[in-house]
């Protein structure tokens, strides 16, 4: 069985030496100098490889129930032993699932070693102009050559990523068969607001709780540490709230984030801290007291001339703000949107439309949150992609 891969990202690779075990001849078409770039990046360049916290809100979709179908056929536990296989010793931490090297460039490697073993082709610098329906199979276009198979597995990915040539040319070359597309927006990223001066507070961290709110109802809250920046705010916290924050703004609905920065305390013991504060350093003036407690660019943020504890209490524990859009999309670790789940058969990753085209990864309209959860959804679809697709018959 011949089979293209168009894309060596993760789910790519996967896909590759999956099939390749199979038995099928692989071949793989890069448009990057070189395969994995994306991998690289991520985990800050440590690879969290997957999480054993596996919940079904962990992995979002417009069809629910699409990705806790695949995982039960490739979960958490089959990709540490798929990595452990390949000479990747794991270590734990919380939940997160790290190389022992703490190098994503390890994962890259033995993924590349096992294809080259397994006689994988991964062809770079190849650019994917079309597909086309041959009498045997597809034909595969690059703008130099072409190649037949038997099967098509696309693993495009998402625009999402500062790295140059990361892209969603899956929509293109699975229009012709019929299928259709959600629009790709960021997910996991920081997020715009307006209607404050957010250069004051640039630069800080601190711990907190951000609560999103769309259309004046609370949806959800998250907590961690929280980077403020001068477009907004990021970190953990909002990038696990972000993508329903930008689809939500996609369809018009106004949205809102709140901040507390002291959310194991309530506002009324804050406000009396405060004042207990100024008590015990009377020299001090209201918002010289304030010093030690609350970082000073927050000081700067929030404190004007006149306030009270009890209003600043009150800032400090419901700084709310309107959200304006995503921090930006090559900013972005993942997109949401892609493929429609429901015109793919969550037990192979098989088109529903088009039999022998396949798809994996980010290409499918599935994000999962921060913490290993879009690794181990592209472990997952690639395995399954590439089993499915390595079968001389299709089910």
């Amino acid at each position: 069985m011949q089979i293209v891969i168009i894309g060596a990202g993760a789910s790519g690779l996967m896909a590759a030496v999956t099939a390749a075990r199979a038995g099928a001849a692989v071949t793989v078409l890069e448009q990057n100098e070189k395969p994995g770039r994306k991998l690289l990046a991520t985990g800050n360049g440590r690879c969290n490889l997957t999480n054993l916290e596996q919940l079904p809100e962990k992995y979002r979709s417009t069809c629910r129930e699409f990705p806790a179908q695949a995982l039960a056929h490739f979960g958490v536990r089959d990709a540490i032993a798929f990595f452990s296989g390949l000479g990747v010793y794991t270590k734990n931490r919380n939940g997160w699932i790290y190389p022992n090297s703490d190098q994503a460039s390890s994962v890259l490697d033995v993924l590349l070693m096992e294809a080259e073993h397994l006689k994988v082709k991964i062809k770079t610098r190849e650019t994917v102009t079309g597909i086309e329906r041959g009498n045997s199979g597809f034909e595969v276009h690059t703008k130099g050559w072409s190649y037949p198979c038997g099967r098509v597995i696309l693993t495009t990915g998402s625009p999402a990523s500062p790295i140059e040539g990361s892209c969603e040319s899956g929509r293109q070359l699975a229009a012709p068969f019929g299928h259709t597309w959600i629009p790709m927006l960021p997910a996991l990223c920081g997020l715009r607001g307006s209607g404050a001066n957010f250069a004051v507070w640039a630069g800080v961290r601190a711990q907190g709780e951000v609560t999103l709110i769309l259309d004046g109802i609370p949806i959800r809250s998250e907590r961690g540490e929280l980077q403020c920046t001068d477009y907004g705010i990021s970190g953990i916290p909002v990038f696990q709230i972000s993508r329903y924050a930008v689809r939500a703004i996609e369809e018009n609905c106004p949205v809102s984030l709140q901040v507390d920065f002291f959310p194991d305390m309530e506002e009324e013991f804050l406000a009396k801290l405060l004042h207990t504060r100024q008590e015990q350093c009377s020299y001090k003036s209201p918002r010289q007291s304030l010093t030690g407690l609350v970082h000073e660019k927050l000081i700067k943020m929030f404190w004007t001339k006149g306030m009270d504890f009890e209003r600043m209490a009150h800032c400090l524990k419901n700084f709310t703000f309107s959200v304006r859009g995503a921090s930006s999309l090559s900013q972005a670790q993942v997109c949401s949107g892609g493929i429609p789940c429901g015109e793919v058969n969550p037990d192979t990753m098989e088109s529903k439309l088009a039999r022998g085209l396949y798809f994996a990864g980010e290409v499918l309209d599935v994000d999962g949150a921060c913490g290993g959860y879009n690794l181990q959804w592209a472990w997952t679809s690639g395995y399954l992609a590439g089993s499915s697709a390595a079968r001389e018959e299709i089910l």
